[in-house]
């Protein structure tokens, strides 16, 4: 028996992986995030599955569900939404895996930030502008972020930003990165990237917090800071240039 952590991609159905798919329909049980899974997902499911809908259970409750699969020989596929690599919470749930001597495998998924930039049309790493991305997220109820990784200081380097869990914190965020990225910096917002009511913002720092309230945006949000959303005027990439060297057939 083993249980499968599955990236369950941004939200829409046909967004999950080929393998992720597959996975889902033989396994016997399947615990998912009700809140972001869409009910065509579950379809792919085999007959008579149980559905554990984890939205309301603590950690605890989680693990129990999938030892009890564990005690009943049965595969597990346990979804996550995004990609499990990213805000998953799935290294708790490993861990007491391992503790228990539950084996386990990942399969990855498309991540949310990706979706959102998909979205917007737009490459992240742009030639000259920004070669770089920051995933991160902003200080709330939730754990404290590491010595070293508070927003001002990932600021502080001026590089392309994609926060997740920050958006009912957006005055917090625009107060911490207007000193490093100036008022006038290209900002948008991605609400539910690739689902039914996916919104988008498009703005500056100096007028994305109010464009947020004003749209009740409150979940589900992805946030870019950076000029690489903004960007015309940059050289072609040198992959596919006349000068680079490629070997011949």
């Amino acid at each position: 028996m083993t249980v499968h952590f599955i990236g369950a991609g941004p939200g829409a159905a046909d967004l999950i992986t080929v393998r992720g798919q597959q996975l889902l329909a033989r396994c016997a049980v399947c615990l998912y995030p009700g809140s972001l899974t869409p009910t065509d997902l579950l379809a792919h499911c085999p007959p008579g599955a149980r559905l554990v809908d984890t939205a309301n259970l603590t950690l605890e409750e989680i693990v129990a569900e999938l030892v009890a699969a564990h005690d009943a020989g049965a595969d597990v596929a346990r979804l996550c939404s995004g990609d499990p690599a990213v805000y998953s919470a799935v290294a708790e749930q490993m861990r007491r895996l391992d503790a228990v001597g539950i084996p386990y495998d990942v399969t990855p998924g498309v991540p949310a930030f990706a979706a959102a930039a998909a979205v917007l049309n737009r490459e992240l790493t742009v030639p000259t502008v920004g070669q770089s991305l920051i995933l991160t997220r902003a200080q709330a109820r939730s754990t404290a972020m590491p010595e070293g990784e508070e927003l001002a200081t990932l600021a502080a380097s001026g590089t392309t930003l994609a926060l997740h869990l920050a958006i009912n914190r957006i005055e917090q965020v625009v107060a911490e990165l207007v000193p490093h990225y100036g008022n006038d910096c290209p900002v948008a917002v991605v609400a539910q990237a690739s689902q039914p009511e996916e919104r988008v913002l498009r703005g500056t720092l100096a007028d994305i917090a109010a464009q947020v309230r004003a749209a009740g945006i409150t979940r589900a949000a992805i946030i870019f800071v950076g000029k690489v959303l903004a960007a015309e005027s940059f050289p072609d990439s040198f992959l596919y240039s006349t000068g680079r060297a490629r070997r011949a057939e």
